[in-house]
């Protein structure tokens, strides 16, 4: 049905809705364990160098029992705080599901952080343990408190040889760890993330959210990505997953519903973007208005000489603006779902193309 002739159907869908929020509910488990049998991929993960890796679900419950083992040997407890400060990479879902796991919180914080901005975070949230990638363990070490007593490197650690008292390579950790592991029982109202705001208009605040939150962020990535899951859908978006948008609007949904997301760990660029989407034929996707607007002019017609599968792609960070949706409308056979948020509650407002007719520049 065209857009213009397309119903709103909002009212009905409001009708019909209701909360379904279970009294014990983990991220952990409903992201990992339920999807666990058989070859399943969750994470298809592409270095800087083009070397692909895929992970399957089964693999990440593997590890992430290795971690949450070692974690606990290490005297990590439920309500401990975990900072994980790496780029989009596999470790980085097994620490997740490491920590929730434990019933600990996780921290997530980006690695451009200087060490001025994550000795703030360390201090400000009294974290005991710190998962970092080698390449990044620089500024820890000049912004470590005394409350941050292990640092797990992951990675290349012979760049920082040799390790200082407190810090273990990842690798041996997990190596003599068992596999197995109970989960901690949280309930949905326990804490499980713990994610700072910019501090746009003063120091940045920790925004503490529950198991539960996940489930309330389903109804945005759902509408916002056309009524995510369909068949064969596969995610991708350069956002950062230690921002929520990377984590909330791309990563912990797209593992909720079982299906498989794309990381990239490397510098974004719109030629890589299309080689991406393309190669591994990626239906739903996460892209800021500046990234659709270096494709744009890097590639007005995409179409013309690249196979892509796009579905949908959400949107958000600043307005997309008509010419950029027009582009996505007429160039990627998308029309662009605009989404405004914050840190603390991410989806506000927001629209689905599928569902609602949508007008360039309407956020």
């Amino acid at each position: 049905m065209p857009t213009a002739a397309r119903p709103d159907q909002y009212r009905r869908l409001y009708d019909q809705f209701r909360w379904h929020v279970p009294e014990y509910f983990n991220i952990g488990q409903v992201c990992c364990d339920r999807w666990a049998s058989g070859n399943r991929v969750a994470i298809r993960f592409e270095d800087e160098k083009g070397k692909p890796q895929a992970v399957t679900y089964r693999e990440l419950q593997r590890q992430a029992g290795r971690l949450a083992n070692a974690l606990r040997a290490l005297g990590v407890q439920a309500g401990d705080r975990v900072a994980i400060v790496l780029p989009q990479r596999p470790e980085t879902v097994i620490a997740h599901l490491a920590i929730h796991r434990l019933g600990a919180i996780a921290m997530p914080m980006s690695i451009l952080f200087g060490p001025l901005a994550l000795m703030y975070r360390y201090q400000d949230s009294e974290a005991v343990a710190a998962i970092i990638d080698a390449g990044y363990l620089a500024n820890t070490r000049a912004a470590r408190p005394d409350s941050l007593k292990h640092v797990i490197v992951v990675g290349n650690t012979q760049s920082v040889e040799p390790m200082q008292p407190g810090e273990l390579e990842w690798r041996r950790l997990l190596g003599r760890a068992a596999e197995q592991c109970i989960a901690h029982p949280t309930r949905s109202a326990d804490p499980a993330v713990l994610v700072y705001t910019s501090g746009t208009t003063g120091p940045p605040k920790g925004a503490l959210m529950p198991h539960r939150a996940l489930l309330g962020n389903l109804t945005g990535f759902v509408a916002s990505q056309n009524w995510f899951p369909q068949d064969g859908d596969v995610f991708w978006s350069p956002a950062d997953w230690a921002w929520t948008g990377g984590l909330m609007d791309a990563l912990l949904p797209t593992l909720y519903f079982g299906k498989s997301i794309v990381g990239y760990n490397g510098r974004f660029g719109p030629e890589k973007a299309y080689e991406l989407l393309e190669k591994y034929q990626v239906t739903n996707s996460f892209l800021f208005p500046t990234a659709l607007k270096q494709m744009m002019k890097a590639e007005p017609e995409p179409l013309r000489r690249r196979k892509l599968r796009l579905r949908a792609i959400m949107s958000a960070g600043e307005s997309v603006g008509e010419t950029l949706f027009d582009w996505c409308r007429s160039s990627l056979n998308v029309t662009v779902n605009e989404m405004f948020g914050q840190t603390e509650v991410n989806y506000i407002v927001g629209n689905s193309s599928l569902r609602w007719p949508a007008r360039g520049g309407s956020i």
